[in-house]
């Protein structure tokens, strides 16, 4: 059994950090990150169990949604049964994300020759072009929650004193990339658009993968189409793909979008602060744990980037100050329309609140 510790780049907190707002002071937002560290350590063998377990999952759901098995028994071609499994596999498919997105941390089987290629062929298969993804990711980790630049690899974000200055077709413009409708089809949206066109379009030179990944997805709709009717392609290429950019942008809202969350003023944003307070604890049971790889303990994870998805819960376990988060949110219907109403962020009232009647 090997293991790797890895040192991932976190930003700093000020020399003079304050403590958390716990009563009795127990740690400084430097000694939070230092507490943190010693969970960075990999085990290699359990990363690649994880991988082997994963990629496992997803292609034998994939095999039953294609209908390659109704040889095997009639029920194995019907739709009723296809359908589901390619809804299934679109869940599974945000945990083999995660496992990109860990990878693409250094935080999980980093340095690895067969694993960076399997990734990065992934990150092109669901529209998360690697170097798109880097430069937005990790700049959202080093801005996330700030009142002024923190839209970039996020959801926009303005406060209701800039709302009143913006212009009709300025707060058009807003409320449509903030809406619910963006998230449901997330597909064409938030990554056809936002993580491939975009970024392809500002500097092709640069993000050629994103062309790429454009060209997987024509190409994968009309071949399945092509070989298989409306049916292959539904349920082996496009339903299952709809079902995890859905997902994974709904996920990515809330742990930034929460009745509870705090947003801090650009000048005096403290990194650790934000990652306490500006991201959520989802709760989730086992199996939904399983499926989105643990990202639903956002606040560990943006309290330090290099900790692998399947080593959060004993982090957040061994650390008292991240065991009574801000914000705690699910995935009831609830808690998904109190982050729905999270619209602006109002400085006087110190939280957010919907649009004014107008």
């Amino acid at each position: 059994m090997s293991t790797a510790t890895l040192e991932v780049d976190v930003p700093s907190p000020p020399a003079a950090a304050r403590s958390l707002g716990h009563p009795d002071g127990r740690r400084t937002a430097k000694e939070l990150l230092a507490a943190s560290k010693p969970f960075q350590e990999e085990n290699r063998l359990r990363s690649w169990l994880h991988f082997a377990e994963t990629w496992s999952v997803f292609i034998a759901l994939m095999v039953i949604a294609s209908g390659a098995l109704s040889f095997v028994h009639p029920i194995l071609g019907s739709l009723w049964l296809r359908i589901p499994v390619a809804m299934l596999e679109g869940l599974v498919i945000v945990r083999v994300f995660i496992l990109f997105h860990d990878y693409m941390h250094l935080a999980y089987l980093r340095g690895s020759f067969v694993a960076k290629w399997i990734m990065y062929a992934y990150g092109v298969y669901v529209m998360t072009p690697p170097n798109a993804w880097r430069v937005s990711h990790n700049y959202h980790h080093a801005h996330t929650a700030k009142i002024v630049g923190s839209h970039v690899g996020s959801y926009m974000m303005v406060t209701t004193e800039m709302w009143k200055k913006m212009t009709p077709k300025e707060r058009s413009g807003y409320k449509l990339l903030r809406h619910p409708a963006l998230i449901f089809m997330a597909y064409f949206t938030v990554f056809g658009i936002g993580m491939c066109v975009s970024p392809f379009r500002r500097n092709p030179k640069k993000h050629w993968d994103s062309a790429l990944s454009v060209i997987v997805q024509i190409v994968g709709n009309v071949l399945t189409f092509w070989l298989g009717g409306w049916e292959l392609w539904l349920c082996c290429w496009f339903l299952p793909l709809f079902i995890a950019t859905m997902t994974g942008a709904y996920l990515f809202y809330a742990q930034h979008n929460f009745p509870e969350m705090n947003v801090q003023p650009r000048e005096s944003w403290e990194y650790t602060r934000a990652a306490i307070e500006s991201s959520s604890y989802m709760k989730l049971g086992p199996v939904l744990n399983w499926l989105t790889g643990n990202i639903g303990y956002h606040h560990v994870h943006h309290l330090n980037p290099g900790i692998a998805f399947y080593r959060l819960p004993e982090t957040m376990a061994a650390i008292p100050e991240l065991q009574s988060p801000l914000g705690t949110t699910s995935l009831s219907p609830r808690d998904i329309a109190a982050c729905f109403r999270q619209k602006l962020w109002d400085q006087e009232q110190g939280k957010m609140v919907g649009y004014p009647s107008e």
